[in-house]
């Protein structure tokens, strides 16, 4: 039995290409050296000309305009910020690169949860059940879901953050190191609105707008 059936350990590709060269990156970098050792060759990509080329933690740095796409590679978005991320998701579409799923072994996933694809998941985190994870995720160490969550497209949950049961978290929110976000239920579900914001370490009692910017204990709308 295993505690995590989307950690491949022989993965169909052969080299992963990483967007975004900084502390992102570089922590997808290791999660992905955790996961295949050297069954997976790492390349870092950017998109700005005079970026120093210099390699990172042993890995080069090349421009996606000088990727030429096959069959024996990947590629994934290490951004942070949900709007950038949706942005060169378009411009990595462009070169006809597919989509990698990165799986940290040591996360503990059931299998009721659905990934797509793009989504990375970070070492210690947990899924339970009945979970959906859009299209470019990023779930950072440590977070945990329970039951019956919904996690939309380029959505980020920052270290630590831990989601209760019947949360839905639309497209491009950003959940905050730390935050904690309080269930729902089956005919009432708390809803965190696409593109919002919930600060670093605050505590969500309640549905957030669309676009809204909370934080606090309880959690108050700031902007």
């Amino acid at each position: 039995m295993t505690c995590n059936p989307f950690h491949n350990q022989r993965p169909d590709f052969k080299k992963l290409y990483i967007f975004g060269a900084g502390g992102s990156g570089r922590e997808v970098a290791w999660l992905a050296e955790q996961s295949w050792g050297s069954e997976v060759e790492i390349e870092f990509l950017v998109d700005i000309p005079d970026h120093p080329r210099q390699d990172v933690n042993g890995h080069v740095i090349k421009l996606i305009s000088e990727v030429t796409p096959d069959g024996s590679a990947r590629i994934v978005i290490a951004i942070g910020d949900p709007s950038a991320r949706r942005r060169i998701a378009a411009l990595c579409a462009a070169t006809g690169l597919q989509e990698a799923v990165v799986v940290h072994p040591r996360a503990e996933i059931s299998d009721s949860v659905e990934l797509d694809v793009g989504t990375v998941i970070c070492a210690g985190v947990i899924l339970t059940t009945n979970i959906r994870v859009g299209r470019h995720v990023h779930i950072n160490v440590g977070c945990t879901v329970s039951h019956d969550g919904i996690i939309g497209d380029f959505a980020t949950l920052s270290p630590g953050v831990h989601v209760s049961g019947h949360v839905h978290i639309g497209q491009g929110a950003f959940i905050g190191t730390g935050a904690n976000l309080i269930n729902g239920s089956a005919d009432a579900p708390l809803v965190i609105g696409s593109d919002a914001v919930i600060a670093a370490g605050a505590c969500v009692t309640k549905s957030v707008e669309q676009g809204a910017l909370v934080a606090g204990v309880p959690a108050i709308r700031k902007r």
